[in-house]
């Protein structure tokens, strides 16, 4: 193949740096909503500024997350539908951080694509800045990479990074001891875990995503990509309240795997399946793949994204605290003394 007269340029390989530039114009504004205090530089520079002082801390401890939003993302890239996967994004990361009682405080995205489509790249990163957004931390920083020959035309993969930071001393768990409250949260559906299962039982079913959903008016598609809830707020505010001994996000493992992880070695939990109700998808699923609750439980949130594990004294007031943010707040049980979770009832 003859070379071009002016030789070959970065864009005849794939690589469009103008794009990259119109892109970082373009999701700017978004950013800037999430300044918070002690962000002193954030997009535009070889790195981010945090000033831990100006936030508020005199003996930090800081605290790291990261993640990715999974194969939830083959349902947006097939669909059209990207606007919601950063926000799944930063609840990932973010609904960790607060489980170790850290507050979050600012956040770097990774998004990497074959041919970088400004209007869908900026679409997913204003997302990521919704997401912080809600979470009060900053998106101070990240990187958009254009691979040429690494991704199939219109794929692209995101994962995020987050630092949180708490006081000395106060970090979760912390105290949690047999006869200790459950509290859990609703989700907001199957959020960012298990979605290769999903895939698979929207196959078994025979739908497509632009179908209708059995359980919403929504399309199948649209339902499906419904954000993962953020905790933080609530969380935060519980928190601070007093009596939280420990938090769960309640992801990949579901609750059987998820609540142990923050319960003393010789510990366990109770847990009354009929005291909350599921989202429909849930029930779908099952019903779907003819698939066993135990495996539910093991494999999705079924219904609650996040446990809090508090004082018995303290439950009535941190279910208010946590009503009053806006959460639907159901005691599911209580610590036991033998390790594991035993479930008494049905949930599905």
């Amino acid at each position: 193949m003859p070379l071009p007269k002016n030789g070959i340029t970065y864009a005849d390989a794939g690589v469009d740096i103008d794009a990259g530039n119109a892109l970082v114009d373009r999701i700017k504004p978004a950013a800037k909503k999430t300044n918070r205090s002690g962000v002193m530089a954030g997009l535009g520079g070889f790195g981010a500024l945090f000033d831990l002082k100006a936030a508020g801390y005199t003996d930090p401890i800081l605290v790291a997350a990261t993640d990715g939003v999974g194969t939830k993302l083959r349902i947006a890239i097939d669909t059209g539908h990207v606007d919601g996967v950063g926000v799944d994004l930063v609840a990932m990361c973010v609904n960790d951080l607060v489980c170790q009682g850290a507050e979050p405080l600012f956040f770097l995205d990774y998004f990497a694509t074959g041919a970088l489509e400004t209007d869908k790249a900026a679409r997913i990163i204003e997302g990521i800045a919704l997401g912080c957004e809600q979470a009060g931390c900053a998106l101070i920083g990240g990187e958009t990479a254009e691979m040429p020959g690494m991704y199939p035309a219109g794929d692209f993969d995101l994962a995020g990074f987050s630092v949180g930071a708490m006081e000395r001393g106060e970090d979760l768990p912390s105290g949690v001891v047999a006869g200790d409250v459950l509290l859990g949260l609703a989700s907001d559906g199957v959020h960012s875990n298990g979605y290769s299962l999903v895939r698979k039982l929207v196959d078994v079913s025979g739908l497509k995503w632009a179908d209708s959903c059995p359980w919403s008016e929504l399309t199948l598609g649209e339902d499906l990509l419904t954000p993962t809830k953020l905790y933080v707020k609530p969380a935060l505010a519980a928190i601070r309240t007093g009596g939280v001994h420990a938090l769960a996000h309640i992801t990949g493992g579901g609750l059987t795997e998820n609540l142990p992880r923050v319960l003393p070695d010789n510990l366990g939990a109770s847990i009354e399946l009929g005291t909350w109700a599921p989202p429909d998808v849930f029930s779908w699923m099952a019903r779907t793949g003819n698939i066993a609750e135990a495996e539910m439980l093991k494999t999705f949130n079924c219904g609650l994204g996040m446990i809090l594990v508090v004082a018995p004294d303290r439950a009535d007031a941190l279910t208010s605290v946590l009503a009053n943010h806006g959460e639907d707040v159901t005691r599911i049980g209580r610590v036991s003394e033998t390790a594991g979770v035993a479930y008494q009832g049905t949930l599905l």
